[in-house]
C-alpha cells in the first residue's frame, strides 16, 4: 500500500461503506418475488365446418359411410347427421382448422365423383 494515501478497500465480500451488506442501504430499492417474464398471447387458429349438402340421387348408405369413413363418426351419429341433411337440405359433419377442413371436402367430391354421386361438401368460416 502507498504510504500517506487514504485508500478506500474493496470488501471481497461486496460489503458497503460501513460494513453493512449493499442491499441494506436506504438509497437501494429491492424487489421481493421471482423475476417473470408474460408470454405473449397465442391465438388458437380459425375454425371451419364441413357442410354435407343435401340432393336427390346420392344414397343415405353412402353419406353414412361417408360420415364414418371420413368423419369417424360412429354409426349412430352418422344415421343422425344423414337425416339432418336429408331433412334440412343440410349437415355439419365436422369442425376443423382450414387445411383439414379443405382436405376432407374434397375427399367427399373424390369419393363421390368416384361413384358417380353428386353429393357436394362446402367448407363455412364457423
Amino acid at each position: 500500500m502507498a504510504s500517506g494515501a487514504s485508500e478506500a478497500r474493496v470488501d471481497p465480500l461486496g460489503m458497503g461503506a460501513g460494513g453493512e451488506p449493499p442491499d441494506s442501504r436506504p438509497d437501494r430499492k429491492r424487489e421481493e418475488g421471482v423475476a417473470t417474464r408474460e408470454r405473449p398471447k397465442t391465438t388458437r387458429p380459425q375454425r371451419f365446418k364441413v357442410v354435407l349438402y343435401n340432393d336427390d340421387y346420392t344414397p343415405m348408405d353412402f353419406v353414412v359411410n361417408v360420415l364414418v369413413q371420413i368423419f369417424q363418426k360412429s354409426p349412430s351419429a352418422a344415421t343422425q347427421i344423414m337425416l339432418q341433411i336429408h331433412r334440412g337440405g343440410l349437415g355439419i359433419a365436422g369442425v376443423y382448422v382450414l387445411e383439414v377442413a379443405e382436405t376432407k371436402a374434397a375427399t367427399v367430391h373424390r369419393l363421390a365423383e368416384d361413384r358417380g354421386y353428386p353429393l357436394r361438401a362446402g367448407v363455412e368460416k364457423e
